[in-house]
């Protein structure tokens, strides 16, 4: 996450689609980015999915890097394309949610996030605004739902202490008599 802090946009010169979603949502992307970018720019594409939607340049499969030693391979050959920009699908699929975020962490490209209607933003500082309702609207933090959420919230450390206490005492009260029964027999067989 290369230009977190920086609104400016770098010169595209190679872009990486993470597919972490479904396949028609990569679908729908590419055609504006290639209105947007043109058709001499390479988008390459990180899936797990066999295929490959049509105009993308180059294909990494994350199950073909299984284990350590391959997803250093993967990061290195990654590494190695300079990506320019780096678009992650992040719908509310949970598909290749650990590598969409590893690759952010490792790759130094500006970020785009991509919703499930295809409409993206930039992963920056100048965008804070639209990663907060992004992030509250995931966690049911908007809309009609987010009063639910909210109590849920709230009653939620009651709930566990009450759990906790009565958890506690029927074992306390087990043990105490247990230890009581065992007094008891002990003073008939003397």
């Amino acid at each position: 996450m290369r230009y977190f802090l920086r609104r400016r946009q770098p010169p595209v010169s190679r872009i990486l689609l993470v597919e972490s979603g479904s396949r028609h949502l990569i679908e729908r992307v590419l055609p504006g980015l290639r209105q947007t970018y043109g058709d001499g720019v390479p988008i390459d594409l990180v899936t797990c999915y066999t295929g490959a939607p049509a105009d993308i340049s180059a294909v990494h499969r994350v199950t073909d890097h299984r284990g350590p030693d391959g997803r250093r391979k993967l990061y290195r050959a990654l590494a190695a394309n300079r990506y320019s920009i780096m678009g992650m699908l992040c719908s509310a699929e949970p598909i290749m949610t650990k590598w969409k975020w590893a690759l952010a962490a490792r790759l130094p490209a500006k970020i785009f996030v991509i919703n499930e209607n295809g409409d993206y933003f930039w992963l920056d500082r100048g965008h804070w605004r639209a990663i907060l309702h992004f992030a509250l609207f995931r966690a049911g933090l908007t809309g009609s739902g987010a009063f639910r959420t909210l109590g849920r919230l709230l009653v939620f450390p009651f709930t566990l202490s009450y759990l906790l206490l009565y958890a506690s005492t029927v074992h306390i009260r087990r043990a105490w008599r247990t230890a009581r029964t065992e007094v008891t027999h002990e003073s008939h067989s003397s």
